[in-house]
């Protein structure tokens, strides 16, 4: 794996049971993703994404391949070893936010340090500066309940961003808001992730998020198919009957 590469998939498969019947999600992809990189994952709503991002994070096991993050094989490690790799280097955005409604937005921020043994006055500071960073500075002893929904997305960025993780996964970030707010904690989440040299992988049915990535994937009918160029094309008027097939 190279020394730039964050992610490497080898040849991942996934598939559900269904009764009497194997559902196949994903179908043998093999991909990399390389350190700075904002990578969109384009596809319908069922056809994998979040499943995708679910399998890079850990969180789900494949049914068949190698799944490498940070140069660790995550398909080795037992159900607790993949936690705390979650828990210390990977950052995850939810689409409904996930803040723990009985914690303050400082306390949500701060839970994923302290959950690793971390705390005092640095753990403290630097939440504080996430804060001021995601526009959040007067609201930290708000629970998340007050709070509009562009504003517990924009703690659930500060969250997930704590721990410094060099990977970011962002499904459907901005599905659950309106068209400017959307826009709005899209560009602070790439203000934060992608200009720091983090990689950040987004699965959306949203095509307009698309021209803001390096690359961009369709997940479709299992496979994963590199759609950047034709989306370059389309931007600057060339018509997909004269791109060049390879």
């Amino acid at each position: 794996m190279s020394a730039d590469n964050v992610v490497k998939l080898v040849h991942i498969t996934k598939a559900f049971s269904e009764g009497r019947h194997n559902r196949l999600v994903l179908n043998t992809l093999s991909c990399e993703f390389t350190k700075g990189e904002f990578v969109v994952l384009l596809g319908k709503s069922g056809s994998g994404k979040s499943t995708l991002l679910n399998l890079i994070s850990g969180i789900e096991e494949p049914t068949d391949g190698q799944i490498f993050v940070e140069n660790v094989e995550l398909t080795r490690l037992s159900q607790r070893e993949k936690t705390l790799f979650r828990r210390d280097h990977i950052g995850f955005v939810f689409q409904f936010f996930n803040l723990i409604p009985t914690l303050t937005v400082m306390e949500n921020i701060t839970l994923p340090q302290e959950l690793a043994g971390q705390n005092g006055r640095s753990v403290t500071n630097s939440a504080a500066g996430l804060l001021e960073q995601v526009g959040l500075a007067d609201r930290h002893e708000t629970f998340p309940d007050k709070l509009s929904g562009g504003e517990q997305q924009r703690g659930a960025i500060a969250r997930a961003l704590a721990h410094d993780p060099m990977l970011v996964l962002a499904d459907e970030p901005t599905g659950n808001l309106d068209e400017d707010t959307g826009e709005r904690v899209l560009n602070m989440l790439l203000d934060l992730t992608k200009n720091r040299g983090k990689t950040l992988i987004m699965a959306t049915h949203n095509p307009d998020i698309a021209h803001l990535a390096d690359r961009v994937y369709r997940v479709q009918d299992g496979k994963l198919t590199d759609i950047t160029a034709e989306l370059h094309y389309k931007q600057i008027g060339v018509p997909s009957s004269e791109l060049v097939q390879v």
